[in-house]
């Protein structure tokens, strides 16, 4: 019944903008995208023969071919590529994004490979971007020998991130606020791939649903969300169900935020003991000085270290994130930042701290 409201919705949008649409021969086709580079330094408590520097970059290219019909009917596409994989200097390049949309007076829909509501626009406090204390960010990426718990790659609903096909449907923002509700086939299967087997992946028939408001009051701003996944998982695990919340309050060059996600045993094997339920809470603080930004976050997570399966005590990782960094723009487009993470975690049972130090260049266009 979820599934079939969402896809309901969308359906009824869609046909009620494009039904009396007539294209214009027009079509622009617009460019952007962004690159970074990295350099991180790392001491941890167990480095097992890891080398304590590395560097790390990645350049994403985004293509929207866009039109707009005689009766103010926006549509197109969209492909991002990225240039990011080089393990064993393989380099390859693939998309993350592939979707089609429309967009009118009704809202808009997007239909293809992207992610999910509270992914894509869920608020999990100031620092969401770059390198100035960002719990979004990427000192996870040079963390090693030990997990950090699952939730902390999934900030937001557990499984937003995933960009498997999928239709997403927003209605058009009033008074600030905008309701979106997606609806996922399959997890895990994207672009040309067809699978209808019931338990060839972890979730099925994943859906989402989101409340966001962005507004002002006087001279105090103020952005929130509130979102909720849910899917039937394959045999033998619990089912997907997640909720996440957030907030953000601005007041001239100050913001303070953070936001909670509660995703209890989601993925685990039914029958489970010793681990705890799935769930992250992270505060966080940003001061913007001109072209500096100072900014500073707290996250706390817990549950398994693993998205979905045994969930014993060996998987079970516990961790405090003490995240500050700095901003500086060197030019439109471009940014240069130093981070320093305290990274406190126990996972499987294995103390291993870390002191992680990422200086982050940044271009985007």
């Amino acid at each position: 019944m979820k599934r079939s409201l969402v896809i309901g919705c969308a359906a009824v949008a869609l046909a009620a903008g494009c039904g009396t649409a007539s294209a214009q021969s027009k079509f622009d086709v617009l460019l952007g995208g962004d690159a970074f580079f990295q350099g991180a330094y790392v001491d941890q408590d167990n480095d097992n023969g890891l080398r304590q520097t590395e560097f790390a970059n990645r350049f994403r290219l985004t293509v929207t071919p866009t039109a707009k019909a005689d009766n103010g009917l926006e549509y197109g596409a969209r492909l991002r590529l990225r240039a990011s994989n080089g393990t064993g200097n393989s380099r390859t390049t693939d998309s993350d994004r592939a979707f089609i949309f429309v967009n009118g007076t009704f809202g808009s829909v997007q239909a293809g490979v992207v992610n999910g509501p509270s992914d894509d626009s869920g608020v999990i406090g100031p620092n969401v971007d770059g390198i100035s204390g960002s719990p979004d960010g990427w000192y996870g990426s040079y963390y090693g020998v030990t997990s950090l718990p699952y939730v902390t790659g999934s900030l937001r609903a557990l499984e937003s991130g995933d960009a498997s096909t999928k239709i997403v449907y927003s209605t058009p923002s009033f008074s600030g606020f905008k309701l979106s509700a997606a609806y996922t086939p399959t997890y895990g299967s994207s672009n040309t791939d067809v699978n209808r087997r019931k338990d060839s992946s972890a979730y099925k028939d994943m859906g989402e649903i989101q409340a966001y408001y962005k507004g002002a009051f006087g001279g105090v701003g103020l952005e929130g969300s509130v979102a909720y996944q849910f899917a039937e998982a394959r045999s033998g695990l619990e089912d997907l169900s997640s909720v996440h919340a957030g907030a953000t309050v601005t007041y001239g060059a100050f913001a303070l935020g953070g936001s909670y996600a509660f995703s209890g045993d989601s993925g685990y094997a039914k029958g489970h003991r010793g681990v705890d339920d799935n769930q992250i809470w992270l505060v966080g603080a940003q001061y913007t000085l001109g072209p500096v930004i100072l900014a500073a976050t707290y996250t706390d997570a817990k549950g398994a270290n693993v998205g979905t399966g045994a969930a014993t005590a060996s998987d079970y990782a516990r961790a405090h994130i003490y995240q500050a960094g700095v901003t500086y723009t060197v030019a439109p487009g471009l940014t240069t930042g130093l981070e320093y993470s305290y990274v406190d975690n126990k996972s499987g049972g294995v103390n291993n701290d870390a002191n992680i130090v990422l200086w982050d260049t940044r271009f985007s266009f």
